[in-house]
């Protein structure tokens, strides 16, 4: 069974900053494609960011140019780079790793973002 271990949430200010990385407990050599996806309250879950092995990037159009994912295949770990914050990016942010056909999918336990003054 693999785990996927997120840290780096917490209250922010708008207009901050925040680093999420979240970490495999071991390697996955079918892992094609790792990211984040985040569900406010009364919300579906929604794709922030994704990266595949190779580095191609995709991202919600809420968070292009405010937010960069980034990955490190021999650590297993991706990593979310928030900056410009809103009050609207608020949610759980949760991990997401999967297989090239998308018939393996792992997910970490969540970790809570909130943006307020």
């Amino acid at each position: 069974q693999v785990h996927l271990v997120e840290s780096g949430g917490g209250l922010v200010q708008p207009g901050g900053s925040l680093r999420l990385s979240c970490a495999a407990s071991k390697s996955i050599p079918s892992i094609y494609r790792m990211g984040w996806y985040r569900q406010a309250p009364g919300n579906q879950r929604d794709l922030v960011a994704v990266i595949t092995k190779g580095g191609t990037t995709n991202y919600a159009d809420s968070v292009k140019g405010r937010f960069l994912v980034s990955r490190d295949n021999a650590k297993n770990t991706v990593y979310l780079q928030m900056n410009s914050l809103r009050p609207e990016d608020t949610a759980v942010y949760y991990c997401n790793a999967e297989n090239f056909a998308r018939t393996m999918k792992y997910w970490g336990q969540g970790t809570q973002v909130t943006v307020s003054s």
